[in-house]
C-alpha cells in the first residue's frame, strides 16, 4: 500500500538551464568516448521527461522506484504473449508449431542457444490462462562492434519508432531509416543507432535535427556524433546500398543479425490462430468475465485485440459491439473477427463521448453511408473484402465534409487542413481495399450486460519506449478528463447489475486511481469489485495537490487491492497497465 499526501513544486529548470545542461553533458560524453569507445557502443538510454512530470511521479511512486520503471520502459518485456484462438486450435497444437517454425529460423536457434533452455515455449501456468502462450526471448546481449576511434564502423541511423519495433523483433525497414554512413554498399556490416528528439530553444520543442540521408561521419567531429552514444540497438548487414536505402519506397533495408535483445518476430504466422498480446490485456477481458448469450459492448475496440478476446471466452456465443470513432480501425476489427472465424462481433463507427442515444435521436439510430441505408451496426460477416464503395462521393469526401471534431463546432485550422488533405489525397485505404463500417448514432441506456471501456491515453506504459518528453502535467492531466467524459457515457450504457471494466496501457495517476475515485464519488451506484485473475499490484491511495490549486484524489484506504496495476519493473515483466472493474447497482 503506498498512502500519500503529494505536494508538487514548481520546477526551478528553465529551457536555457537544459539545454546548457546538455551541452555541457555532450562535451563531457565525447571526452569519455576518445579514452573508452565501448561507452559509447552499447544500449543504455535513458528516458528523458518533462521536469515537472518527472517530479510528479517521483512523488507519486518515489524516485527509486519511478527510476526503475524508466529503465524499464527502455526496454522490451524478456517474452512474447500469444493468445491462443481455442475457436480453432489448442495451446498444444500451437505450441507443436511454433517449436517447429522457431528450429527452423535462425532467429529460433539463438533462442535455444541464448540460455540452455530445451524450448524457449511454455503454457502460462496461471488459473485459467492455458490458453496463453510464453515465447522467452533474451536480452540485453553484449555486441562487438568492432568500435575503435581509429576505424569506427559504419552505421545506419534509425527513426525512434522504427528502433522501437526493432527491440520488439522486427527487422529495420527502409521507411524508417535517417542517415547512413557514406560508401555503404549491398552486405556491408553495419551498427544500427537510434536519432532521438533533442530539445530546441522553444518550450516543448523537440526534433531529431537532421535531414533523411544525412551523412554520418562516426568521428568526434560528426555534429550528431554524441547523441547516438549508448543508442546502439544491433549489427546486421545491409541489403540495399546507401543510394538504395533512400530511393526505393520500401523493403528491407537491413537485417538485423545481433540484437541487444532477441525476440522473435510472429507478423503472418499462424494466422487466424494466435494473436500477440500483452498479458494484461488479456487479464482485462477475464475481469470483464463475460457470459455467453450476453451483450456486450467494447467501446474503444481497435484494433481488436481484446474484442475477440471477449468472443473466445463466451465461446462465441453471445453478442458483441465494437465501437470505434474511425472508419479504418472499424474495417481492422471486422479483419481480424473474420480471420479468427467468429461471428459474434457486430461493429460500428461511433464515438465514444457520444455513445449514449440522445432522446431526440433517431428512432432506428440507421444513417446514410454513400447513399445506403445500413443499421447502426454491422457484422462483418455481412461484408465482402472486395464489395466496392457505392457510387457518389468517396467516403473521404463524406467524412471530410460532414464530420465534426469532438470538440463541436469550434473546428481547429489542423482540423481544416486534415479535411483538406482527405480531399486532394483521393481514395484511401478504405476504398482501396473495399469495406464498410456502419455508422451508429448511439444506444439507449441500460443497453449491454457488461461494458469494456479500454480507453485512449497517454500510453506511458507501452514498452520499449525510448522518449517521453512531450508530455507535461497538463496534458496528463488533460487525459483524465477526456477519460472521465468516457466514462460518463459507459456508466449509462450498463444495466443494473452489470459490469464496467476500465483500464489504460499508462501509468499516469491521472487517468487511472484519479478516474477511479470520480467514477466512486459520483455514481454512487458504482462499487469496486474482486477480479479474477489477480495478478498485478495494487493502485496508489492518496492525493496530489498541484501549484495552480488543483487537487487529483486518488485511492482510499481498502480500495488499493480493488485494482489491478502493472508495473514495468515488476517481476511480471509487462508493460505499464491498470484494470478497474466495477458493478453497477440500482441507479436510484
Amino acid at each position: 500500500m503506498k498512502k500519500a499526501r503529494v505536494l508538487l513544486k514548481p520546477s526551478l529548470l528553465h529551457r536555457a538551464t537544459t539545454i546548457s545542461s546538455s551541452a555541457s553533458q555532450s562535451r563531457s560524453l565525447s571526452r569519455q568516448m576518445e579514452t573508452n569507445p565501448s561507452s559509447r557502443y552499447c544500449y543504455d538510454p535513458v528516458l528523458r521527461w518533462d521536469p515537472q512530470v518527472e517530479d510528479y511521479f517521483n512523488k507519486a511512486y518515489g524516485p527509486d522506484h519511478f527510476a526503475q520503471i524508466s529503465k524499464a520502459l527502455t526496454r522490451p518485456s524478456s517474452y512474447s504473449c500469444i493468445r491462443v484462438n481455442t475457436v480453432k486450435t489448442t495451446s498444444d497444437a500451437v505450441i507443436e508449431k511454433l517449436t517447429k517454425i522457431l528450429n527452423e529460423s535462425d532467429d529460433g536457434l539463438k533462442l535455444l542457444q541464448s540460455d540452455g533452455r530445451s524450448s524457449p515455449i511454455s503454457k502460462c501456468q496461471i488459473p485459467g490462462l492455458e490458453y496463453v502462450v510464453f515465447v522467452h526471448g533474451s536480452g540485453p546481449h553484449r555486441i562487438e562492434y568492432g568500435s575503435g576511434l581509429e576505424s569506427p564502423p559504419k552505421e545506419v541511423l534509425v527513426s525512434r519508432k522504427c528502433a522501437e519495433a526493432v527491440l520488439r523483433g522486427a527487422q529495420v525497414y527502409v521507411p524508417g531509416v535517417l542517415a547512413c554512413t557514406a560508401h555503404v554498399e549491398k552486405g556491408d556490416a553495419v551498427a544500427v543507432c537510434v536519432a532521438m528528439e533533442q530539445p530546441g530553444d522553444d518550450e516543448g520543442d523537440w526534433s531529431v535535427n537532421m535531414t533523411r540521408g544525412t551523412t554520418l561521419q562516426g568521428l568526434p567531429s560528426d555534429p550528431f556524433y554524441c547523441e547516438r552514444s549508448g543508442l546502439y540497438i544491433g549489427m546486421g548487414t545491409t541489403m540495399l546500398s546507401r543510394a538504395g536505402m533512400f530511393r526505393v519506397p520500401h523493403g528491407v533495408a537491413v537485417d538485423l543479425s545481433n540484437r541487444v535483445f532477441r525476440l522473435p518476430s510472429f507478423h503472418n504466422v499462424l494466422e487466424g490462430e494466435i494473436f500477440l498480446q500483452n498479458l494484461p490485456s488479456i487479464i482485462a477481458a477475464h475481469a470483464l468475465d463475460p457470459q455467453k448469450g450476453e451483450r456486450i459492448l467494447d467501446m474503444c475496440a481497435a484494433p481488436g485485440g481484446k474484442t475477440t478476446a471477449i468472443a473466445i471466452l463466451m465461446n462465441d456465443e453471445g453478442e458483441i459491439v465494437a465501437a470505434d470513432r474511425s472508419h479504418n480501425k472499424v474495417l481492422d476489427v471486422q479483419k481480424l473477427s473474420a480471420e479468427m472465424g467468429l461471428s459474434c462481433i457486430t461493429t460500428c463507427k461511433l464515438d465514444a463521448l457520444k455513445s449514449v442515444r440522445l432522446p431526440n435521436a433517431l428512432s432506428d439510430s440507421t444513417t446514410l453511408v454513400n447513399g445506403d441505408n445500413i443499421g447502426s451496426v454491422t457484422n462483418h460477416s455481412d461484408l465482402s473484402s472486395n464489395e466496392e464503395m457505392a457510387p457518389g462521393r468517396s467516403e473521404a469526401e463524406e467524412n471530410a465534409s460532414t464530420e465534426q471534431p469532438s470538440g463541436g463546432d469550434n473546428v481547429s485550422q489542423a482540423e481544416i487542413r486534415k479535411n483538406k488533405g482527405r480531399l486532394k489525397n483521393g481514395r484511401g485505404r478504405t476504398q482501396s481495399q473495399g469495406g464498410r463500417a456502419g455508422k451508429s448514432q448511439g444506444f439507449p441506456p441500460n443497453s449491454f450486460d457488461r461494458v469494456l471501456l479500454d480507453a485512449p491515453c497517454s500510453a506511458l506504459g507501452l514498452r520499449p519506449r525510448l522518449f517521453a518528453g512531450l508530455e507535461t502535467v497538463i496534458s496528463l492531466r488533460n487525459h483524465g478528463r477526456y477519460q472521465r467524459k468516457m466514462l460518463d457515457q459507459a456508466v449509462q450504457l450498463v444495466r443494473v447489475g452489470g459490469i464496467l471494466v476500465y483500464s489504460t496501457c499508462t501509468i499516469n495517476p491521472s487517468e487511472n486511481e484519479a478516474v477511479v475515485r470520480y467514477a466512486l464519488d459520483k455514481y454512487k451506484f458504482l462499487s469496486l469489485a474482486p477480479q479474477h485473475p489477480r495478478i498485478g499490484g495494487p493502485g496508489l491511495v492518496g492525493r496530489c495537490e498541484f501549484p495552480d490549486g488543483y487537487v487529483e484524489e486518488w485511492l482510499k484506504p481498502g480500495e488499493e487491492e480493488m485494482v489491478q496495476k502493472f508495473d514495468p519493473s515488476s517481476e511480471l515483466d509487462t508493460i505499464g497497465f491498470f484494470i478497474a472493474k466495477f458493478s453497477v447497482g440500482p441507479k436510484d
